[in-house]
């Protein structure tokens, strides 16, 4: 199995560090808002990552941190944090804040067919970890206090820059005026933040009352739970800059050797070839996903569809294209489900071996998919061609075991046209022929075909 390392900008093959155990570190949510579909395409690829390296028979233990505190609304040290503002301008405490999005997230992953992580920490319950790992830093000589808070001082640590290949010259050549003089350097990054007395989350540490660093909080936690050396780490590609180049430096220097073996980052998503901002009102959410009619699970194939370091382009007529090709591929699979034509065992062996070398080269999943898609087309309808499929499901994670019972032509409907064809139903029961051929006519404007059978009425998208 190869994976690109950002860290060597380059392939290398994947070895765990003590024997068939992978310990593996994604960063997870800031819980101030709704997770929107260029976040939810990240942790799609870690999931993706997680199956392979299963299906590969590794032990995983995998952390995904809930951030409740320390993310400022700069990913650097600007600002106020994005809990506290979420808080105000939602009229609840942070805690309410943090607990009511978790549950949204992780109901959105399981839209998705995510798998959990198995260990999910939240940030303030452990700020005794992160106050340890500030001291080590102090101790070490890494750190200074100013009259704000702790800071890393990047320039006792040599290697810093090295996952982004920053030229810090330049990037101080080019620094804006810098807001805090106490500072030694622009890029020097806060570890703990001394707090005002109205702040509304804050502890008592070395330093008076105050709250961590954004950054302290994956080290301290990935260290708590994986040790001072773990396998991978997963984010996205706009973490790369600044938040796991932070992490490396102030993991590297309080243990005087690497933390990480493997660093994986997943692309943007873009929006109409765009950048997806709040701003341009174009964030769109699963829930949006899912008022639109479309299955949660027509997204997953849709970022399946694009390599996880090559950027991936939304737009609502590749989703509507997704979930036509989504349902198809079920119904295809399905197909050969009760299939009585008999494989020739070296044909599934070549199916077989050309997915896994797919997925093990820098987890290959549009390749993947296309082998996948060749079976489905296979002329002879087998049952051998349904387990093999289920088989790779085991990575896709697009539900095909599943599909019968959830039928992949019923994505969630919005209520609009749940109500309308309740309403033809009525009329049908009715015999107002009338009204239900009017509501018909409607609902195919609006994109939804009704089929009447005698199990009742079927509805697809067109």
């Amino acid at each position: 199995m190869k994976l690109y390392n950002t860290l060597t900008r380059q392939k290398e093959e994947f070895v765990p560090i003590n024997g068939n155990q992978v310990k593996m570190y994604s960063c997870g949510p800031t819980v101030y808002n709704y997770a929107h579909i260029g976040n939810l395409r990240t942790y799609v690829f870690m999931d993706i990552l997680r199956r392979t390296l299963k299906y590969n028979g590794y032990e995983l233990l995998n952390v995904m941190n809930i951030t409740d505190v320390g993310h400022l609304v700069s990913d650097e040290d600007e600002g106020e944090d994005k809990m506290v503002k979420g808080a105000r301008e939602q009229k609840k405490t942070p805690w309410e804040i943090a607990e009511y999005y978790t549950d949204v997230f992780m109901e959105d992953i399981a839209a998705l067919n995510i798998g959990r992580p198995e260990i999910i920490p939240k940030a303030t319950d452990h700020i005794k970890e992160m106050i340890s790992f500030v001291e080590g830093l102090l101790e070490k000589g890494y750190a200074y206090e100013t009259s704000d808070g702790i800071y890393f001082d990047i320039s006792k640590f040599d290697g810093y820059g090295k996952l982004s290949r920053l030229n810090l010259e330049e990037q101080m050549a080019g620094a804006r005026v810098e807001v805090n003089d106490e500072k030694r350097h622009p890029a020097d990054f806060a570890l703990w933040k001394k707090a005002p007395k109205e702040h509304i989350m804050q502890w008592e540490s070395p330093w008076g009352m105050g709250y961590p660093g954004w950054h302290i909080e994956c080290s301290a936690m990935g260290r708590k739970y994986l040790g001072d050396r773990f396998d991978i780490h997963t984010g996205g590609v706009d973490h790369i800059p600044v938040h796991h180049e932070n992490e490396i430096a102030q993991s590297e220097a309080l243990l005087g050797e690497p933390a990480v073996n493997f660093w994986l980052h997943g692309e943007f998503m873009m929006v109409n070839n765009g950048k997806m901002s709040k701003s341009l009102g174009n964030t769109y959410t699963i829930a949006n996903i899912k008022e639109r009619g479309y299955n949660p699970l027509a997204f997953r194939y849709m970022c399946l569809n694009a390599h996880y370091r090559n950027k991936l382009n939304f737009t609502w007529d590749v989703m509507q294209a997704s979930q036509v090709s989504y349902d198809r591929f079920i119904e295809g699979a399905l197909q050969h489900k009760e299939g009585t034509a008999e494989i020739p065992d070296d044909v599934q062996t070549s199916f077989l071996t050309e997915f896994e070398d797919a997925i093990n080269d820098d987890l290959n999943i549009p390749k993947a998919l296309g082998i996948a898609w060749n079976m489905v087309r296979y002329p002879e309808k087998s049952k051998d061609i349904y387990e093999l499929l289920l088989k790779m499901d085991d990575v896709f994670g697009l539900g095909i075991k599943y599909a019968e019972q959830k039928s992949a032509e019923e994505p969630e409907l919005d209520a609009e046209i749940e109500r309308l064809i309740e309403e033809r139903q009525q009329a049908r029961k009715e015999k107002n022929w009338k009204l239900s051929d009017e509501i018909r006519d409607k609902l195919k404007e609006m994109g939804i075909e009704l089929q009447d059978t005698p199990q009742g009425v079927k509805w697809k998208r067109i």
